[in-house]
């Protein structure tokens, strides 16, 4: 198959850019997305030309590092993948493809579709540690967790922190991916001791980086690989109100 591709690329050192048309010809339908900005980029090497920039690591949906706008949809057309699980034949022979970064004031542009995601890094520091006791593992059974929560905070903990949430939120908001890492811990017994510290730090650092505030759109949800529900948004305005009233009592 035969398609093209638009590619946002920056120009200079201000983070401005602008599309740019690639041909890409003999894709075959079983190439990841990211496989085909291989064969490109190989391409450009040869050509002389300057590759294009896109991260990526795993290429298994589990690392969170891919992650770009494909048609206007964070990750491409399909749900619950990652854009290094979006195959070839999910488009058609003749399409036109536009390719951008994640778009977020938080996520600074590194170089065309490269990000920097070191804000979601630093509202997990934020968050902390947790408190345990050193030495031996304890058997398997000895810290009794209701499945109900079990389930939950697994849930939650699947959370790859791709940053596909922000990019598809009209607000720019990381509710759901701070409303998953507070949920994961504040649900198991592990988290109890820095719970209220934790959600009113995490919250704090959302807010210092620039995330917009969340207003139940759903739009995360939609694009998210994992499928985190929007029920950890509730979960975390919980603990952060639970919090503020403990504090001030």
């Amino acid at each position: 198959m035969n398609i093209t591709v638009r590619v946002w690329r920056q120009k200079g050192t201000h983070h401005k850019g602008s599309m740019v048309t690639y041909d890409v010809e003999d894709v075959s339908p079983d190439m990841s997305f990211l496989e085909m900005l291989d064969a490109l980029n190989e391409r450009l090497t040869l050509e002389g030309a300057d590759p294009i920039a896109f991260d990526s690591d795993c290429r298994e949906g589990i690392c969170g590092t891919c992650g770009l706008v494909i048609n206007g949809i964070a990750h491409g057309p399909k749900a619950l993948i990652t854009t290094c699980q979006l195959h070839m034949r999910s488009f058609n022979d003749g399409d036109v493809i536009d390719v951008e970064p994640w778009r977020a004031e938080p996520f600074t542009v590194v170089k065309d579709l490269v990000v920097d995601r070191g804000a979601f890094d630093r509202i997990i520091q934020a968050g902390g540690f947790i408190s345990a006791p050193t030495g031996a593992a304890p058997d398997a059974h000895a810290v009794p967790v209701p499945k109900a929560h079990a389930d939950a905070a697994f849930d939650a903990a699947t959370c790859i922190g791709c940053g596909a949430c922000v990019a598809a939120c009209p607000n720019g908001s990381a509710a759901l991916f701070l409303g998953a890492k507070i949920t994961h811990l504040g649900l198991l017994p592990q988290g109890q001791p820095e719970r209220d510290s934790r959600a009113l730090a995490m919250i704090d650092q959302h807010d210092a980086e620039g995330f917009g505030g969340c207003t139940q759109i759903g739009e995360c949800t939609a694009v998210c690989p994992k499928d985190i529900h929007l029920d950890v948004i509730s979960r975390y305005h919980r603990d952060v109100l639970a919090a503020l009233v403990h504090r001030d009592t």
